[in-house]
């Protein structure tokens, strides 16, 4: 039976609610703010629940942080970098994207880039519930023809489907004029529970011989470099805390991992990105995905949040993201694979988080 619950109201009076899926052991909340993952409960190595997923208790904390935590993101997920433009004899970098002739200017809310959608993106709308099951949740969301001036009125849904070894999302959008479109999942996972404390003890594994190295601004270079030789090689597990520190410039000038990787596997059929396990608890979270690429974030920044749920004290690298994607500023770098969309077709992707547990 569906279960749904109040979870808040909007300034505006809009209601935001809660709804728990549950399959077999796994169970999870998603909210309607920002349709983000609120809670994901999993079975350890001696079958206990464990909440893998940061989040917030309150409406109001979600509304006032700015990690993007669990929240669906777009219209384009990471980072669209800037281009120089003089403006009364002072040079400034304003990001945007070319697009059939025209450039786009969009809002820079993370320096010089544009980030995850923007100044109001799809993490801070509230999104309607089209369907609803026991283990199924389908949100809808349209984003007006120039919202964040980008062109075209774009329809969006997705389908959060749990079952007894993990969640599978599913995406979904059309525009009625070109655009782009990169949507992704901002899930903070820690396998050892949310409020455990750090996740350096925890492995990593991503199935990439190649990353997209970037600036000192996080922007893609354009050059897609081994990880052979380099701390950015996690093609065999590798403990995160074990070279996060290395005096390497892609980890000093991002503060840690914060980059994308570019899987071995083909866009649009469903192939590996990563592992994940906890030695405390024994949970591995494997990720599959039909995107090219996932960035790998270890929560470099994440001091600084509201309390989290059960009154947990969300600090620096509690948490990490695999967030499968189109790469970073895909737009302008025409090397890399584009995240258009062109009128009439439909954008479509999906994302599989699966769960186990080893002894």
């Amino acid at each position: 039976m569906m279960e749904n619950i109040p979870f808040g109201v909007m300034p505006d009076g809009t209601p935001v609610e809660q709804y728990t899926l549950r399959a077999g052991a796994l169970s999870c909340e998603i909210i309607t703010y920002g349709g983000a993952l609120r809670a994901l409960r999993v079975p350890d190595r001696n079958g206990n629940p464990v909440d893998v997923l940061l989040g917030f208790d309150r409406l109001e904390d979600y509304r006032n942080q700015d990690k993007y935590l669990g929240a669906l993101v777009g219209r384009v997920a990471n980072r669209i970098g800037g281009k120089l433009v003089v403006m009364n004899g002072q040079e400034y970098k304003v990001p945007s994207f070319p697009l059939n002739g025209r450039e786009y200017p969009l809002a820079a809310n993370n320096g010089p880039n544009h980030l995850h959608g923007g100044l109001e993106g799809f993490d801070k709308k509230v999104w309607t519930v089209a369907e609803a099951g026991e283990s199924f949740l389908t949100l809808t969301l349209n984003s007006p023809h120039q919202q964040e001036n980008y062109p075209g009125n774009l329809a969006v849904r997705v389908t959060y489907a749990l079952s007894e070894d993990g969640l599978k999302i599913s995406y979904f959008a059309q525009s009625d004029q070109d655009t782009l479109c990169n949507l992704t999942s901002h899930a903070y996972f820690n396998l050892s529970g949310h409020a455990s404390g750090t996740v350096l003890g925890q492995t990593i594994q991503i199935f990439a011989d190649q990353y997209t190295p970037t600036d000192a601004a996080s922007i893609p270079t354009g050059a897609l470099e081994d990880v052979a030789g380099t701390p950015m090689d996690l093609r065999t597990p590798k403990a995160i805390g074990a070279e996060i520190e290395a005096d390497f410039v892609q980890l000093t000038q991002a503060g840690g991992y914060d980059h994308n990787w570019a899987l071995r596997g083909r866009t649009g059929i469903l192939h590996p990105a990563a592992r994940a396990v906890s030695p405390e608890t024994g949970i591995v979270l494997d990720v599959e995905t039909t995107l090219p690429g996932v960035q790998f974030y270890a929560g470099n920044y994440l001091d600084g949040c509201p309390t989290g749920k059960d009154g947990a004290s969300y600090d620096k690298r509690w948490g990490f993201c695999l967030e499968t994607q189109f790469f970073p500023d895909a737009p302008n770098k025409p090397q890399f694979e584009n995240c258009l969309l062109r009128a009439g077709e439909t954008w479509e992707h999906t994302t599989v988080f699966r769960f186990s547990a080893e002894s």
